[in-house]
């Protein structure tokens, strides 16, 4: 298409000259050259492009925008709800399994001790047909508060007595324990798993987790099929003057070495931790990201075992969005515990992001200073 627009372009400007040139024979003989060349070339080329944006609508049949993405996925999907799991980042839980299949995943440290260890969640539109993700661990109450905004089905597998004012709130939905066992050879907590097959034991597939826990497994509310985010019609570059370059990210978590580098070949974030590139074991994939959004965010820390909670509603607090190898400041707003979070331009205007994966981290406000984007 790019190419046949600027053909036409060509024939317009050609077309200009003939009309507004000198006289000269010898040049108007040589446009027409020109201009028959390109006339050929447009005419060679339209059946082809006709054809690509007819296989482009075909494409589209059937499905529609994914809130979580803004990428065609099956139309079937529309009303159902996502997955929320909370996955263990911890070394010894690795290599995870099914992570790459993640519409968002969620970074943030999991406790002040061990070295502000991190953990994810995983948020996941298409998961009735997933093999095996984990391993999955306990919950916080930050998760349980940005879970919500979602209406996502969280699953998890206990969590300190922290939780339990969060758990009890009525947008929540979670499904606790009960999941897959299986053997790897690792302590007990490192081999649990969501998996839709357990001969030995049917009745600890998520399928039946979700039936015996009687979830919805479609959307409560209408809201939550809008799209999440300001989603741009077409991929674009961050061309603000207050752009920077961003091809490595490394974040404050000294525990995990959490860190993202940007691939020019592909246009992804890819993610790295304890000095290696991160890979979901269950297909090679590299887990990557086309969006990334950091936010500062202060916390408080419950007891000396460094369990805590992250300030998540609040306003007009700092944070980045990096795509396609640029950085932007932006601030958040969160004004309610089942209202989504809000991301704007430091003008205030909306921020409209790339459609595809995004990576979101809540990165502590005492850490900022150590953030490190090159």
């Amino acid at each position: 298409m790019k190419k046949r627009i600027s053909l036409l372009l060509a024939l317009a400007l050609l077309g200009t000259t003939i009309m507004t040139g000198c006289g000269k024979e010898e040049k108007e003989i040589k446009n027409d050259s020109m201009l028959d060349s390109i006339k050929d070339e447009v005419k060679e080329e339209e059946p082809e492009t006709v054809e690509e944006e007819k296989k482009e609508e075909e494409n589209t049949e059937g499905k529609y925008q994914s809130e979580l993405t803004g990428l065609w996925i099956d139309e079937s999907l529309k009303d159902q709800r996502p997955l929320a799991v909370m996955v263990d980042n911890e070394k010894t839980a690795l290599p995870h399994y099914g992570t790459s299949d993640a519409d968002i995943v969620y970074e943030m440290m999991n406790s002040t001790a061990n070295d502000r260890v991190t953990r994810l969640m995983v948020i996941m539109k298409d998961w009735k047909n997933l093999e095996r993700l984990g391993s999955i661990r306990s919950v916080r109450p930050t998760n349980v508060i940005l879970a919500a905004e979602y209406n996502a089905i969280l699953c998890h597998d206990g969590g300190p007595f922290y939780i339990d004012p969060y758990i009890a709130k009525s947008y929540n939905t979670n499904i606790s324990g009960g999941f897959s066992r299986i053997d790897n050879g690792k302590a007990r907590e490192f081999t649990e798993y969501l998996t839709q097959e357990d001969s030995s034991h049917p009745e600890r597939t998520l399928d039946a987790r979700i039936e015996q826990s009687k979830v919805k497994t479609e959307y409560t509310k209408d809201e939550f099929k809008e799209p999440h985010f300001n989603f741009a019609d077409e991929e674009f570059e961050l061309d603000d003057k207050d752009a920077i370059d961003a091809t490595e990210i490394v974040l404050p978590f000294k525990h995990n070495g959490s860190t993202l580098k940007y691939n020019k070949e592909t246009g992804l974030y890819e993610y790295y931790e304890y000095g290696s590139q991160y890979k979901d074991e269950a297909n090679g994939s590299v887990l990557a990201f086309k969006n990334l959004i950091l936010e500062k965010c202060t916390f408080h820390q419950y007891d000396e075992n460094g369990y805590l909670i992250y300030n998540c509603l609040d306003k007009d607090l700092d944070g980045y969005y990096i795509t396609n190898g640029k950085a932007i400041p932006i601030k958040w707003w969160k004004i309610g515990e089942t209202v989504f979070t809000t991301f704007l331009k430091k003008n205030d205007d909306p921020l409209v992001i790339n459609r595809g994966k995004t990576y979101i981290s809540l990165v502590p406000d005492d850490g900022w200073k150590n953030l490190s984007i090159k």
